[in-house]
């Protein structure tokens, strides 16, 4: 099974930039989207073979997350995820026979980490959360987390120790999710994979110089790990600040 998640920062936008090509040239079984920035009836795509499931933000423009599957789940959640009322759009759950999807937009700390109080409670309930899922089936949970984990992680850690998503509280709790019983699963095919990122900000030319950060991913529940098969980050693909990431799984 091939699995896409992808942070498209305006999927209206980024239809104009090559989305469906993309699209197309992935061919995944699964495909998440996060910050779709739409509400119902701003955007219809043309996806034969996929089932198409959204979940909009209240607030028009913002936020918000998309999947597409060519496998019917048999139950989606939508809101209302136990601890988070979520009128940002920001978590879309897929149960399929063998596992759960967690599509999932985490929310930012903010440049003057005003929400930090607000993320750690986050992490705290959606650990909670995504353990509680893992003891009935396997869980793959995927989007853009917002977190750096490591060093290796982002291209300036040094300079970014007080920075929104590489704060010492983030990077702590993304530890005790994988602690919880989970796996990141790109380090665990490539831990030792340099200068490899999936966001990079638009000002002063960052991808150009491949200046960026690794905040987008796939994490699997451990009783799956061994049934991945490849997990790869395709930097090379553009229209988005973000770029798609992508597993390979047997499941």
């Amino acid at each position: 099974m091939k699995l896409i998640s992808w942070n498209v920062n305006g999927i209206r936008a980024i239809l104009n930039k090559g989305f469906m090509g993309a699209f197309n040239k992935l061919d995944a079984d699964i495909f998440a989207l996060q910050e779709t920035k739409c509400q119902v009836g701003q955007v219809e795509l043309d996806l034969p073979g996929y089932y198409q499931f959204w979940h909009q933000a209240d607030k028009k423009g913002y936020s918000g997350t998309a999947v597409f599957s060519k496998v019917e789940p048999i139950n989606v959640r939508r809101s209302g995820i136990d601890f988070f009322d979520d009128n940002e759009g920001r978590i879309l759950e897929l149960e399929f026979d063998d596992f759960y999807f967690v599509n999932c937009y985490t929310p930012n700390s903010k440049r003057d980490l005003s929400r930090i109080p607000f993320r750690v409670d986050w992490e705290a309930r959606m650990r909670e959360y995504l353990s509680g899922l893992a003891k009935t089936k396997p869980v793959i949970y995927t989007g853009d987390l917002n977190v750096a984990h490591k060093e290796i992680d982002l291209a300036n850690p040094d300079t970014n120790h007080k920075s929104a998503g590489f704060t010492d509280e983030e990077r702590e709790n993304f530890t005790f999710l994988l602690e919880a019983g989970f796996t990141d699963t790109f380090r665990e095919k490539y831990p030792d994979k340099t200068d490899i990122y999936t966001w990079w900000s638009y000002i002063t030319r960052a991808r150009e110089r491949n200046v960026g950060w690794r905040i987008d991913y796939f994490v699997v529940s451990n009783d799956i790990k061994d049934k991945i098969i490849d997990a790869a980050i395709h930097d090379d693909i553009m229209g988005s600040d973000h770029c798609p990431v992508e597993l390979k799984i047997e499941i």
